[in-house]
């Protein structure tokens, strides 16, 4: 059986972990409670009533988090002409069709990939090597457009992904420990918004039925729902 060390119980004390608490209340919470020598990030966990088996239940979308993500993201954009020169003045590290031949020699060196409608028949052929890694650009998720310099200023920014899994359950990063606490609940209101405006028409019953937030290392502390019901 997995004990916990000395540091992490006596975190758990700090957070309370049986009352439901206010998110800003939370977050404070959370941050007192931090004891790792990094920076670590702070990840949200919200349980949805919603049945991901069924398509019409499935949840996800992108947000931009208003503090951003505490993260430096590497965005490879594969477009050509005006498109590769929007990318590059919008701050892409990596530009250019020969980023697929790259990709399929093995290369994987970024954190998002953007790509024009125009080349997504070359990008086609690289699903099974980003697939599986998550990488591979998508429309619902803006990262197959046109307007590639707003999609690289975005993931630049702050923006982020998120997709309820087959137990119903949506995780997400929200930003770093070192946030101030006023960050760290912009970024949480603007996730939970966008979870709500998510919410598919199929979905009966209640639909936020439980949110957690929690450091890398430490405990997780509940949130109240209440305000999303």
């Amino acid at each position: 059986m997995r004990t916990h060390g000395k540091k992490f119980r006596e975190a758990a004390k700090r957070v309370n972990g049986g009352v439901r608490h206010p998110a800003q209340q939370a977050i404070e919470l959370l941050k007192g409670a931090a004891f790792a020598k990094f920076d670590e990030t702070v990840e949200i966990a919200v349980r949805l009533g919603v049945d991901p088996r069924h398509a019409d239940q499935v949840v996800r979308g992108t947000v931009v988090l208003p503090a951003g993500t505490g993260k430096s993201v590497r965005v490879a954009v594969i477009a050509v002409g005006e498109k590769a020169r929007e990318a590059e003045t919008a701050g892409a590290d990596f530009v250019g069709v020969e980023l697929v031949q790259k990709i399929k020699d093995g290369w994987l060196d970024f954190d998002v990939l953007v790509a024009t409608p125009d080349q997504m028949g070359q990008v086609g052929q690289l699903g099974r090597v980003l697939g599986p890694r998550g990488l591979m650009p998508n429309p619902k998720a803006g990262t197959v457009t046109f307007d590639v310099s707003r999609a690289v200023r975005e993931v630049k920014a702050g923006k982020i992904e998120f997709r309820v899994d087959k137990g119903g359950n949506v995780h997400a990063p929200i930003g770093k420990i070192s946030f101030s606490a006023d960050a760290l609940g912009q970024n949480f209101a603007a996730f939970m918004d966008q979870i709500v405006r998510a919410k598919p028409a199929a979905a009966k019953g209640v639909y936020v039925r439980n949110v957690a937030i929690s450091s890398t290392m430490g405990p997780g502390v509940a949130i109240d729902t209440t305000p999303y019901r």
